[in-house]
């Protein structure tokens, strides 16, 4: 099999939360980013975040990352200091499709995000 040679961290979208289980089943280790008040059992890591609602460009409160490069950040920088478990991939499991849209958001906008995390 051939290896990709593209060592970003894989990103899947997740239809359902009854999906996760077979995910996590379905191969190595894994983290999970949601937007659940619960975190999932099952993952090396999990991280949460609340999908705030962006204003206009510019504003005062969203001049900044979005919640979810920032808590991509957290997953990441956890994997790499030794917080948490070494992860292969990462699962969105949100059920809020304003919180699927700003991890995709962060995929495409953010440069940090973009440099550790792709679309898998």
């Amino acid at each position: 099999m051939a290896q990709n040679p593209d060592s970003r961290v894989p990103i899947t979208y997740l239809p359902a939360a009854e999906a996760l289980a077979a995910w996590l089943d379905a191969g190595g280790p894994a983290a999970v980013l949601t937007d659940a008040p619960a975190a999932p059992e099952g993952a090396v890591a999990t991280e949460r975040f609340d999908a705030r609602p962006l204003h206009r460009f510019g504003c005062g409160c969203c001049a900044g990352r979005s919640a979810a490069a920032v808590a991509l950040d957290r997953l990441f920088q956890g994997r790499a200091r030794g917080r948490s478990a070494w992860f292969d991939r990462v699962a969105v499991a949100a059920a809020n499709p304003a919180a699927q849209a700003q991890v995709a958001a962060a995929l495409r906008e953010d440069a940090l995000t973009q440099a550790r995390f792709r679309a898998a």
